[in-house]
């Protein structure tokens, strides 16, 4: 599934600008399918372009006019077709897992700040999700729920994985030669993400 697709799906629940939609992006889909303006406002001008959607300008004091874009009759359908053709892929980009494939050739000190500093950044996914969460209230739609809780379990099991295995990395056994200690960040980052998973 594209942007475009996605852009029209977005579109389908109510009008927004491009700026709404980045920021969609930026939160409830963030750890799924992230988009920047680069690739959002290109996909809204194609979509308008083939009457997908519609583009109205409103204007703004000392700013330039906001374009504001709704789904069109024909961009709902081509969403709901999207929809039941797609093909979905689960795919993962990590630049946390390259570093750890390539651990060997880490000094142990960095390694350690990689690891704790990857335990703390899925410790404020969950964090940031939680906020998203609230903010529905009792409101959100059951795949907007379901895809909330999704981002946490995942968060919640890699923090697990970190802490139950990064002897494997750290430890004397096996890859690396020398005694490493896994008291630097370990011990607090645990406590820090138990306390919001």
């Amino acid at each position: 599934m594209d942007i475009k697709t996605l852009c029209l799906g977005l579109l389908c629940k109510g009008e927004a600008s491009g700026y709404d939609l980045k920021k969609q992006f930026e939160s409830t889909f963030k750890h799924f399918y992230p988009a920047g303006y680069g690739s959002i406002y290109p996909s809204l001008a194609d979509l308008a372009a083939k009457g997908l959607v519609n583009c109205r300008e409103m204007a703004q004091e000392k700013k330039p006019d906001r374009k504001v874009y709704s789904i069109t009759d024909a961009g709902r359908q081509a969403f709901k077709e999207a929809l039941q053709e797609a093909d979905p892929e689960h795919k993962l980009r990590s630049e946390y897992l390259v570093a750890m494939y390539f651990a060997d050739f880490l000094e142990p000190q960095r390694l350690e700040q990689m690891l704790s500093g990857w335990h703390e950044t899925l410790g404020n996914g969950v964090t940031r999700l939680d906020s998203i969460e609230k903010g529905f209230g009792n409101d959100a739609p059951a795949g907007t729920r379901f895809v909330l809780g999704f981002g946490k379990a995942i968060a919640h099991a890699m923090a697990q994985y970190i802490e139950e295995n990064r002897d494997m990395l750290t430890g004397t056994e096996g890859s690396r030669p020398g005694e490493r200690s896994r008291e630097t960040g370990s011990t607090a980052s645990a406590n820090n993400i138990e306390t919001r998973l």
